[in-house]
């Protein structure tokens, strides 16, 4: 006997349903936050690219902070809008793994940057002789390289294992995809359900570790020299906040996804939701765009039509 199977191949999204009166005014603000998002990004980036003094490991690393930023918020922010503009809130099958895949795999790569970023400042201030030696521009190359296809690499399997599960359902209680919310409607758990996440979120937290471990050596040498301190505090501190700001926003997202409740308004769960494609990016170019001194003065020039 063969069973009926139901093919999935249109997802429905919630969270959209009581925005009916205000729809436009959700509509333009959305897209004021995306051009911000987009005039921020872009402006940092094109000052590092323009400048050939901000061709350095620090200000590459954060070029491509800046351009994960971007390639994350286009996974959110274009199908949002119409959504926005639509009385019908669905997604393909196709679709939703494909914006699961490109939100997931942002997100792990702020991580990987972030981390990056930590051993760069930690090379400079803890072993300053050997820095130029130690961040060549091979070397450089290769952690940007890491960054990128570790994250895009375990994302995929993880997206391929998702997609190989048995769907009994096709409502996803949320505006946006992700592989959690669609593994939630699989028929049955399969163990590559169970082992790829927990990978990936032990390999992630192992990032955050290093991290911390690299930032205790930061601080435990610049605690008795003023110029470790001024340099901590010029290129450490943008960084060190940057990573508070993604790591609280995404646990945040995080938890409340597992174990928040259903009953609180739907304009606070759409919050939740979004605060982590909002808040890191926008605030981590501003943050690094007026802490850092070369990057805010070559942008200052570029405004006020200067030339170096």
């Amino acid at each position: 006997m063969i069973d009926n199977i139901t093919v999935i191949t249109m997802f429905t999204l919630s969270g959209l349903g009581g925005t009916t009166n205000y729809r436009v005014t959700l509509f333009a603000l959305t897209l004021l936050c995306y051009c911000v998002i987009w005039l921020v990004n872009v402006t940092i980036i094109a000052a590092i690219i323009v400048d050939k003094s901000l061709h350095e490991p620090m200000y590459i690393f954060l070029c491509n902070l800046c351009i994960n930023a971007l390639c994350g918020t286009a996974g959110f922010y274009p199908k949002f809008l119409l959504d926005l503009l639509s009385t019908t809130h669905v997604i393909s099958y196709a679709g939703c793994l494909l914006q699961g895949f490109v939100l997931h795999s942002s997100a792990c790569a702020d991580f990987s940057i972030l981390v990056i970023m930590a051993y760069d400042r930690y090379v400079a201030i803890c072993r300053p002789l050997v820095y130029h030696s130690v961040m060549t521009t091979p070397r450089v190359c290769v952690l940007v390289l890491f960054a990128w296809l570790v994250p895009i690499y375990l994302v995929f399997i993880s997206t391929i294992t998702t997609s190989r599960s048995r769907l009994c359902g096709s409502h996803i209680p949320k505006i946006y995809c992700i592989n959690f919310l669609i593994s939630k409607l699989a028929c049955s758990t399969s163990i590559a359900n169970v082992i790829v996440p927990a990978f990936n979120y032990t390999f992630y937290f192992i990032h955050v570790m290093l991290i911390v471990g690299s930032y205790m050596h930061l601080i435990k040498k610049c605690l008795f020299s003023k110029e470790n301190t001024s340099k901590f505090m010029q290129t450490c501190l943008p960084h060190l906040l940057c990573l508070i700001t993604v790591v609280m926003c995404l646990l945040f997202d995080l938890l409340y996804m597992r174990f928040g409740s259903e009953k609180l308004p739907e304009s606070v769960q759409n919050f939740m939701s979004m605060e982590f494609l909002v808040i890191p990016p926008i605030i981590n170019p501003l943050i690094y765009g007026f802490k850092l001194t070369q990057v805010r003065n070559r942008i200052m020039q570029f405004l006020c039509g200067k030339r170096l």
